[in-house]
């Protein structure tokens, strides 16, 4: 095989199999680390700091910068992150994605190996998923690290080639060359880390000198900054059909990127000088792997303390640049939060649900509240169509919300305890769809009434909307218990269950009472069964949310996450 198309196949060889583990490693941390990251993202709060801090925390987890900017975009989209929020968090992004160019620093040629080997003796014969995930991540790192061991042999020969040295030479003489050099293959492979190894691996190779580095510090800073501008593009792509704020957040991320690199651009020789210091001494060959990983982790740093304290600035200069405000053009019955970007990052996608559950509810518990409308034989048509719409809206949305939480379900990205918890979220949805379908039968049996030139009495009639008062509190409460977990909100409304069927018994009891007394016609004993007997199976719904409350811990932590984070702000308005 010819020498050149040799060095190809295992360039690309070796970048699949990096970009792979890399993938794959990011997968598996997120299942093994998937709740204490809802505690990282927890930090964040309007505090820019905490903020930038969360952003850095989540992406160190996730091992991909791309992953936490789509998650900000993906919120401040739908109204759960603010603005400011969502840049100051994007900063952070920047210095997580920089431990990947640390950890590649290390050299682990001679135990690649037996961490692949250890990897997957823990996958195969792991007996927990947690076990499994774990090696699954110590499997994947390893690959990853013979991704790079193969780049770094097939280039070898190019050190030498008279072609790459002049190549070099010129990227070092004109550092723009470099940042197009960066930039140009971060948009190829999509991914800053798979460059940054690249360039750790190439600029390892040893000069005609042997001592010194093919392309050096300062020849490879520029091919870093270039690669800092690249990685903007995944925000940006992200943004399209987004809200303003979305794209502003984008916006805000090249910014802060291209203003940073422009000005290192100026300093390049003092900047190398400084990584220098803080760096390891030795052979240039020997430690221009780590010197450019604290190139990368200053630089992000540096430039995330500088902008810091302007964030309010940076909120003007996006705002000038994407002006006015989005109109809110989507009608109630379609999804607000959902987002299919986020199905392959389960812990922001199962908050989403949630997010939109709440909406559902909030058109059931009206619906379930116009019902004390429908029972007047006065009622007006101006509630009856309120009636009819919010019930349309309720249908709609749980059909949405279902076909999201299948979709997730069928992702193949959930652990045991996640799956147990979107199942959860999928039966509470489910029951919440059941009472809108009780709804709509004790609307069919009022229009058979009516119909029928039949009327209730004015005592029956408050007997029902008693009893639908009734229904309407367990409603209220048992969504209480899902969102704030207190198995004491649980406790009572299995007492009151007891007192909805006393209130059953004793309005039947009434009515036939009345209908012997000549009060009431007894053609509408039928009637008024089916009416209370919705009226009961919607209560059994609600005791079915309570219990769901009682059992599983995803409504808690979906609860407190929603308070922690500072998402809620606004929503529903």
């Amino acid at each position: 095989m010819n020498e050149t198309v040799k060095i190809f196949f295992g360039l690309i060889g070796g970048l699949a199999l990096f970009l792979y583990g890399m993938n794959s490693m990011s997968d598996a941390l997120q299942k093994t680390a998937g709740e204490r990251m809802k505690k990282i993202l927890s930090f964040l709060t309007k505090n820019p700091i905490m903020g930038a801090l969360a952003g850095a925390l989540v992406t160190a987890v996730l091992q991909s910068s791309s992953a936490t900017t789509v998650m900000a975009i993906g919120f401040v989209s739908a109204g759960l992150m603010s603005l400011p929020q969502a840049i100051s968090v994007i900063f952070g992004a920047n210095i997580g994605t920089t431990m990947t160019a640390q950890l590649l620093a290390f050299k682990l040629s001679n135990y690649i190996y037996p961490i692949i080997f250890i990897g997957f003796m823990l996958n195969f014969v792991g007996k927990t998923e947690k076990l499994k995930n774990i090696g699954m991540v110590i499997f994947s790192f390893g690959l990853l690290f013979e991704g790079i061991e193969i780049m770094g042999h097939v280039m070898k020969p190019l050190a030498g080639s008279g072609f790459f040295v002049d190549l070099m030479a010129q990227v070092a003489s004109t550092p723009v060359l470099g940042v197009l050099l960066g930039a140009g293959m971060t948009l190829v492979v999509q991914s800053s880390s798979a460059t940054i190894a690249v360039l750790q691996n190439f600029a390892t190779q040893p000069a005609a000198d042997g001592v010194s580095s093919v392309i050096g510090l300062t020849g490879a800073i520029p091919i870093l900054l270039g690669d800092n501008i690249g990685t903007t593009i995944t925000a940006i792509l992200a943004s399209i059909g987004q809200t303003k704020n979305a794209q502003r957040t984008a916006i805000a991320h090249s910014i802060f990127n291209i203003s940073g690199s422009v000005v290192c651009l100026c300093i390049i020789p003092w900047f190398a000088q400084f990584v220098q210091y803080i760096s390891p001494t030795g052979r240039e060959i020997d430690i221009i792997s780590r010197q450019i990983a604290n190139a990368h982790t200053t630089f992000n740093i540096v430039c995330t303390l500088v902008w810091l304290p302007f964030i309010p600035i940076m909120v003007k200069i996006v705002k000038a640049i994407i002006r006015g405000e989005d109109k809110n053009l989507k009608p109630a019955y379609e999804t607000k939060f959902l987002d299919n970007k986020m199905l392959d990052k389960p812990v922001a996608a199962m908050y989403l649900i949630s997010q939109e559950m709440e909406r559902l509810v909030g058109f059931a518990d009206k619906t379930l509240c116009q019902l004390k409308f429908i029972l007047d034989s006065n009622r007006s048509v101006e509630n009856y169509e309120k009636f009819k719409e919010n019930l349309a809206i309720t249908d709609q949305l749980q059909a949405k919300i279902t076909d999201y939480i299948t979709k997730l379900l069928s992702s193949g990205n959930l652990t045991e305890q996640q799956s147990e918890e979107t199942a959860s979220l999928l039966f509470v949805t489910n029951n919440i769809q059941r009472i809108a379908e009780r709804c709509k039968d004790i609307d069919a049996t009022c229009s058979n009434i009516v119909a029928q030139n039949n009327v209730l009495s004015p005592t029956a009639n408050q007997e029902m909307i008693k009893c639908i008062s009734i229904t309407q509190s367990l409603l209220e409460r048992s969504i209480e218990a899902i969102k704030t977990g207190k198995n004491d909100i649980a406790g009572d409304i299995f007492k009151d269950k007891d007192k909805m069927r006393r209130s059953e018994r004793k309005c039947n009891k009434a009515h036939l009472k009345r209908v012997k007394l000549g009060e009431c016609n007894a053609s509408m004993t039928p009637h008024f069964s089916d009416i209370l007997y919705n009226l009961s199976r919607i209560a059994d719904n609600c005791i079915s949310i309570a219990e769901e409350a009682a059992d599983s811990v995803c409504f808690v932590e979906l609860g407190k996450n929603a308070k922690k984070l500072g998402f809620a702000e606004g929503v529903g308005k």
